[in-house]
């Protein structure tokens, strides 16, 4: 399987298929947040429940803005200084509005959010105008994926977009803005 421009992957996320793609330190899997098939289909890759949630990565905070209760909160600016540097890729765990769909928030009342700056991610997401999903490319229960090889070799058949991880030695860290614990 080839690696794939900005375009290619637009056009399958359009069209509902799964893509992987490397972000800021491991290769993720990601698909429409809104198109329940295709959630599936990259959850079905995976062999991941469905109750365990997962992240929406975003190039800019318009992106989410509908998506969580981020604003006029007691944490906000904190998050959106966070979202601002690319030294610390930090996702988010935010009240979620109603608009998120349960698969995507593992029927919790809350949504893991993080924007990003990686290159290629930022662009396929400036691309497409929203957010997509963002999970670990491994399976369930397996290390995260650092080489696009071992991405190829796990996931045959799912695309992979071209670009590099940006270098971060683990994946992003996960806080949860109510209680200001770190997850991950």
């Amino acid at each position: 399987m080839k690696d794939i421009n900005i375009t290619q992957a637009m056009t399958l996320i359009q069209a509902g298929e799964i893509l992987a793609y490397p972000t800021e330190g491991v290769y993720g899997l990601g698909c429409d947040p809104f198109n329940q098939q295709a959630f599936e289909k990259l959850l079905d890759a995976k062999q991941r429940p469905v109750e365990k949630g997962v992240i929406l990565i975003a190039s800019t905070v318009q992106q989410v803005k509908d998506l969580a209760d981020i604003f006029y909160q007691p944490w906000t600016q904190q998050v959106l200084n966070s979202w601002e540097s690319p030294l610390r890729p930090t996702t988010w765990i935010l009240p979620a509005s109603n608009v998120v769909p349960d698969w995507i928030t593992g029927g919790r009342d809350t949504v893991a959010i993080r924007v990003t700056h990686h290159p290629q991610v930022k662009a396929l997401c400036d691309a497409l105008e929203m957010p997509l999903v963002s999970t670990s490319a491994n399976l369930s229960g397996q290390p995260p994926i650092k080489s696009r090889e071992v991405c190829h070799e796990t996931f045959l058949g799912i695309p992979v977009l071209e670009g590099s991880l940006s270098g971060l030695s683990e994946p992003s860290q996960i806080w949860d803005a109510q209680t200001m614990v770190r997850i991950r």
